[in-house]
């Protein structure tokens, strides 16, 4: 199989395991939404859930998985086996001591931690003492996740990818059963969902484990952490978790600044995030994840094949992202009346936070572009280049929002980040161009004329099709009918666009899921 089909496999896999979790995630926001709406419960976990997930995301997912894929793959194609073996068990070692004083230290600065990043909240009886307290519950999720990150990085390099993707099905999974189980058991009903939230991480982690041992690995304590391999990965994390922290201090500016605004921006903002998320999290994360691994390899044997994936990748990201983004912004009212309104969440909740989502919405394409790039610099085992670039977009995010924020309140905030993801995704494609030279942009651009072509008539069939919705009503028979014949007709209208005018990577998919169906 090649290279081509490798990542385009890879990421159907990833897709395919990460869609089911992702449609967990949605049940659980309908269901977090119709208990606890959008006010003070709802605002006080989602600003809570930010430090570990920020956390989750400086140490886990963004910066071990990148520094430890290039180091572990080149160390088992020439060291072998046994050797990479160690090498895992040496970063299991580190990860367990780091991670456990982090969690620790994390709970004792609480209050400092929650003061930092939810100053506004002050103003509202009770409403820090709330986070604070939500806080310190889900602090321990860091430690389980940042494990999990690792196993996620040695299957991957195996070729494994089902299953590590699917494991945010059981978080999903364990926050909706708290919540709708244990809510009634504590003074403040929300604090259920953070329980949930520690026993989805231990669930996570303890769900990839077989699998490990299946691939013969048998973890144990290994103290060696002088060894070159951990130096070489610690030295390609350091400025890593510096880009990654970046990127979310953006996400954590915008909440501090929500928490200024009337109550409810915080949820608005979230909830569009969410379903913004949404398509991001199916398709884009799982390729940026499939292409990692053949990018680190080609990366020191074939330039040329590095810029082919590259440029394979970048065709895939605008074959679903554009559509996507142009689909969110015209159904978002719609999609939000159906499936959250109702319970806690009124009418006047979806408009604010469909408004959320239409200023999200234009970002995806250009997350995408920066979740395909950055892998590119790490392949090469460069972190230094998106760390600079991160720190322009933080600048950037800064500026536009408190610009916006006054005259737009939390649209203009999610304004402002669509805006920042603009400037990184340009400046990253600048420099890579300016680092591996000779790129060829014809076929990327190609690409994107045709999905234009496609995604443009396809809203015009969405657009006409929604006007037959009754929205204020909330949920009824009619109103999902229409909703559904919209989304329906909106992807085969654009799948038969994109067919027709033979965009390659349409007819690649179809024939890998084909030969699937055959066997």
């Amino acid at each position: 199989m090649s290279q081509r089909s490798n990542i385009t496999a890879a990421t159907a896999v990833l897709s395919s395991a990460t869609m089911l979790s992702r449609f967990a995630g949605l049940a659980r926001d309908m269901i977090i939404a119709a208990l606890f709406g959008a006010g003070f419960g709802s605002d006080a976990f989602f600003l809570a859930f930010t430090i570990p997930n920020l956390l989750r995301r400086f140490f886990a997912e963004g910066s071990l998985t990148a520094a430890f894929v290039p180091t572990f793959t080149r160390v088992r194609a020439s060291a072998g086996e046994s050797e990479a073996r160690r090498v895992v068990n040496i970063c299991w070692t580190v990860l367990l001591v780091v991670m456990a004083l982090v969690s620790v230290v994390g709970i004792c600065l609480a209050p400092w931690l929650v003061q930092a990043i939810g100053a506004g909240f002050a103003d509202v009886p009770g409403k820090l003492a709330l986070t604070v307290h939500l806080t310190r519950i889900m602090f321990p999720y860091i430690f389980f996740v940042s494990l999990l990150a690792l196993f996620t990085g040695v299957l991957n390099v195996y070729g494994h990818y089902f299953v590590p993707a699917l494991s945010p099905l059981l978080l999903n999974i364990c926050m909706v059963a708290s919540a709708v189980l244990l809510r009634d058991y504590f003074a403040s009903g929300v604090e259920a969902l953070a329980w949930g939230v520690v026993a989805g991480g231990i669930g996570q982690m303890l769900m990839t484990m077989p699998v490990l041992r299946r691939h013969g690995f048998n973890l144990r304590l290994c103290w060696q952490w002088g060894h070159a391999s951990v130096r070489r990965i610690a030295a390609l994390m350091l400025p890593g978790i510096a880009g990654v922290a970046i990127y979310q201090i953006n996400i954590v500016v915008t909440r501090l600044l929500s928490s200024f605004l009337p109550q409810g921006s915080v949820s608005y903002l979230y909830y569009g995030q969410r379903l913004f998320e949404f398509p991001q999290g199916i398709f884009v994360v799982s390729l940026a994840q499939a292409v990692l691994p053949t990018m680190s390899r080609q990366a020191t044997e074939d330039i040329d094949a590095l810029k082919n994936s590259l440029r394979h990748a970048m065709n895939l990201i605008m074959l679903v992202t554009i559509p996507a983004a142009a689909g969110l912004a015209l159904c978002a009212e719609p999609i939000y009346t159906q499936l959250f309104m109702g319970g806690a969440f009124s009418y006047a909740d979806v408009q604010q936070t469909a408004l959320a989502l239409m200023a999200y919405a234009p970002g995806l394409l250009f997350v995408g572009i920066s979740r395909i790039v950055v892998p590119t610099f790490y392949a090469m085992e460069d972190t230094r280049t998106p760390v600079l670039v991160s720190a322009g977009t933080l600048a950037v995010n800064v500026v536009l929002a408190l610009l916006l924020m006054g005259p737009y309140r939390h649209v203009g905030l999610a304004a402002a980040l669509t805006l920042a993801s603009v400037f990184n995704a340009v400046m990253l494609v600048w420099l890579l161009y300016r680092r591996i030279g000779g790129f060829d942009w014809s076929t990327p651009l190609i690409t994107a004329g045709k999905v234009g072509v496609a995604t443009l008539l396809m809203t015009v069939a969405v657009h006409y099709l929604l006007q037959f919705g009754r929205w204020s009503q909330g949920v009824s028979a009619a109103n999902l009918l229409v909703l559904t014949a919209a989304i329906a007709a909106g992807m085969l209208v654009y799948a038969s666009l994109c067919y027709a005018l033979r965009i390659k990577e349409i007819h690649e998919l179809i024939t890998l899921v084909r030969r699937r169906l055959r066997r």
